[in-house]
């Protein structure tokens, strides 16, 4: 399944499934759904809703708009965890000059970096002038664990997007800590829509890549990650709970900005495309903060 939030009759996004050429209102499904965090822990009763869906009788309603087009939003609702990860693919690691970890490297976004997959991002140079990108692999948590194993941690993922993990490198190496650096509003756009974990085949053989202004900039596979989804899943999972809708960005290849000469900083005006195989792409165009 693909699951979104997307605008029906009014103009706030709304859970919505895709079944066809349709983005079909998951309250039309399940009345009693009450939001996108509350599908994600229950997506065996969405997948057996979506099996028996009678299409035709919402014919005449406005619980239906055609996936073309659509005005895609953030696909989740209420967020409560952005972890992501740093250092996690050795190239990356080898072109910014760092040293390799030894176990996986743990930071947060807060949740109001995140936006939509299609949305402008600020670029306030008052704040930053070393804008940067990274695509990354976002995995959607389903359903509450804690103390996972190597043998069921993959049990706990609803699903996958593709995210970008923007930062500011000046402030990421001016502080003791990457939060604030990695947190700007938008700097985490999410989507196009959570790919849930059935349709993918194998999480840990997907190319994904970047492009600014039609320039690739990364191109990459997720088997290249020195910790793989089942291990990060066991690490984050040892003393906190993770909770439907937390997302965990597993980091990010080479090709970025920092690790160019010179580097090519993030400007407004740029568009940063970024995508990863069989879960679709993002499109973000860099603003001037208004």
């Amino acid at each position: 399944m693909k699951l979104a939030r997307v605008p029906f009759a009014g103009p706030e996004p709304e859970p919505a499934v895709a079944i066809g050429d349709r983005w079909v209102r998951l309250r039309a499904l399940m009345p009693e759904l009450p939001d996108m965090t509350g599908a994600l822990g229950a997506l065996d009763d969405v997948s057996k809703a979506v099996e028996g869906a009678d299409l035709a009788g919402l014919a005449d309603r406005t619980d239906m708009v055609a996936v073309d087009g659509a005005e895609l939003s953030v696909p989740l609702d209420r967020t409560r965890k952005l972890l992501a990860i740093g250092r996690n693919y050795l190239a990356h690691i080898q072109e910014t000059n760092e040293q390799r970890p030894t176990a996986p490297i743990l930071f947060g976004k807060f949740p109001s970096a995140l936006t939509g997959p299609f949305d402008d991002v600020a670029i306030d140079h008052r704040l930053t002038q070393q804008a940067d990108y990274e695509v990354e692999l976002a995995v959607v948590i389903g359903g509450p664990a804690r103390g996972l194993t190597a043998e069921n941690a993959m049990g706990a993922v609803a699903g996958y997007a593709v995210a970008n993990d923007l930062s500011s490198r000046d402030l990421q190496f001016s502080e003791p800590q990457w939060i604030r650096s990695k947190s700007f509003d938008g700097f985490c756009p999410l989507g196009p829509w959570i790919t849930t974990a059935d349709e993918v085949a194998d999480p840990m053989a997907l190319d994904l890549g970047t492009s600014v202004n039609g320039e690739i900039r990364q191109a990459s596979n997720t088997t290249r990650m020195l910790f793989g989804i089942t291990e990060l899943l066991v690490f984050l999972s040892q003393g906190i709970t993770l909770q439907p809708g937390d997302v965990v960005l597993t980091g990010t290849p080479e090709g970025v900005a920092l690790g160019m000469d010179p580097p090519k900083w993030l400007q407004p005006g740029d568009t940063v495309r970024c995508h990863v195989e069989g879960l679709g792409q993002i499109e973000n165009r860099m603003v001037s903060p208004t």
